[in-house]
């Protein structure tokens, strides 16, 4: 292993146990902003659905 791959394991290692901090600290925040991506998500796939079901109606 060269200095590069040793640098990138261990700055990736330092990120992940970071990012496992901040959502143990920040739980509830946690909570909330999957709650709302999976309504957002939710919203983008019912317009998705409701052009796709438009296009089919006009064939």
């Amino acid at each position: 292993m060269d200095k590069m791959g040793i640098a990138a394991l261990v700055s990736g290692l330092v990120l992940i146990g970071l990012g496992i901090y901040g959502i143990v600290v920040f739980l509830p925040e946690v909570i909330f902003v999957l709650k709302g991506s999976i309504g957002i998500i939710a919203i983008i796939f019912g317009i998705f659905l409701t052009i796709f079901g438009v296009l089919l109606i006009k064939d």
